[in-house]
C-alpha cells in the first residue's frame, strides 16, 4: 500500500472514530448506555439483539461502530507497518494503544455499570479520563494522517514551542472537566436557568452538580490563553493559527449557547464536536510549528 493511499485511508479513519465519539455523546446524553444492560461484548445476553428498545439499539450501534474502528485502525497499522516512518509510524502505534483503551474503558463503564442514572465518583472519574483518552486517540490519527505521506527531517520530529504544548493540556484538561460537566446535565437537568443556578449552589445538590460552574469559568481562560498563544506563533503557520482561533471563538459561543438552552442532546453532540476539531486543528498547528522548525535548523546546518 502506497503512503498516499495509507494518507487517504488513516484520515477517512479519523473520521470515522468521530462519528463513533459523536454516537458515544448520543448514548450518554439519552441515558443509553446501560441499554445492554451489565453484560459485554454481548448485548443483553444476545450477539445481535433484534426487537429491542431504542437504548438498546443506540448503545448497541455505538459498540458496532467502536468495533469497526478498532478493526480499521488495527489493519491500517498492520498494513503500514513496513512503509510509515518517522512520526507517522509512531503515531499509527499510539493509535492502536489509544483505541485499545478506548475499549477497556468502555467495557469497564458497563460491566462496573458506570452507566444510566449511575452518579458515582468513579464513573465521573472514568468519564473524564474516557474522554481524554479520545482526544488522545484522536491526535495520534491526526498526527499519523498529515505525515503518512511525508518523507522528509520535517516530518520525523514533534518539537513545538513550549507554550502550544501548554495550550495543548490546557485544551485536554477543559475537556475532561466538560466531560463531567456533561454527566451532571444529562443526571440532573434544570428546568431552566435560574433552577439550573440554584442547583449549583446548593449544598444538597449532587458533586456533579456543584461542578458544573468550575468548566465555563476554565474554559473562558483557557480560550483566552490558546488564542494569546496562537497569536505569538501565527507567523509560524498562518492559516492554521486562523483556524484555530475561530474555532475557539465558535467553541465559546457553543458553549454559551448550550448553557441556554439547558443542554440539549443535539447542542451537546455540537459542543463537543467543535471541542474535537479544536483540538485537531490545535494539533496540526503544532505539527507545522515543528515543521517550521526542522526546516529552520536544517538551513542553519546547512
Amino acid at each position: 500500500m502506497t503512503k498516499q493511499r495509507l494518507s487517504i485511508a488513516w484520515w477517512g479513519a479519523l473520521v470515522l472514530t468521530e462519528f463513533v465519539i459523536l454516537w458515544g455523546a448520543v448514548v450518554r446524553a439519552t441515558g443509553s448506555g446501560a441499554g445492554c444492560g451489565a453484560n459485554w461484548p454481548s448485548c443483553n445476553g444476545e450477539i445481535i439483539p433484534l426487537g429491542s428498545s431504542t437504548e438498546t439499539l443506540i448503545e448497541f450501534t455505538h459498540r458496532v461502530t467502536s468495533g469497526i474502528a478498532l478493526m480499521a485502525i488495527v489493519l491500517l497499522w498492520w498494513l503500514g507497518r513496513n512503509v510509515l516512518e518517522g512520526l507517522a509510524a509512531r503515531g499509527a502505534r499510539w493509535s492502536v494503544v489509544f483505541i485499545v483503551i478506548e475499549a477497556i474503558i468502555g467495557a469497564g463503564l458497563v460491566l462496573f455499570e458506570w452507566t444510566g442514572t449511575d452518579a458515582s465518583v468513579a464513573r465521573a472519574v472514568a468519564i473524564a479520563v474516557h474522554l481524554s483518552n479520545t482526544l488522545l486517540l484522536l491526535g495520534a490519527l491526526t498526527i499519523t494522517a498529515s505525515n503518512a505521506n511525508r518523507s522528509d527531517e520535517s516530518a520525523t520530529r514533534l518539537q513545538p514551542p513550549a507554550l502550544v504544548k501548554v495550550g495543548l493540556v490546557a485544551v485536554l484538561v477543559v475537556a475532561a472537566a466538560g466531560a463531567v460537566t456533561a454527566l451532571g446535565d444529562t443526571l440532573f437537568p434544570a428546568e431552566s436557568l435560574s433552577d439550573g443556578l440554584r442547583q449549583d449552589l446548593s449544598a444538597s445538590s449532587s458533586f456533579l452538580v456543584n461542578l458544573r460552574v468550575i468548566h465555563p469559568v476554565l474554559a473562558v481562560g483557557v480560550a483566552g490563553f490558546v488564542i494569546w498563544v496562537t497569536q505569538r506563533f501565527r507567523d509560524g503557520a498562518p492559516r492554521l493559527a486562523t483556524s484555530v482561533i475561530v474555532v475557539v471563538g465558535l467553541q465559546v459561543l457553543a458553549g454559551f449557547v448550550n448553557v441556554a438552552l439547558l443542554a440539549p442532546v443535539w447542542m451537546q453532540v455540537v459542543h463537543l464536536l467543535l471541542a474535537d476539531v479544536l483540538w485537531i486543528a490545535m494539533v496540526l498547528f503544532a505539527l507545522a510549528l515543528s515543521r517550521s522548525t526542522a526546516k529552520s535548523a536544517v538551513s542553519v546546518n546547512a
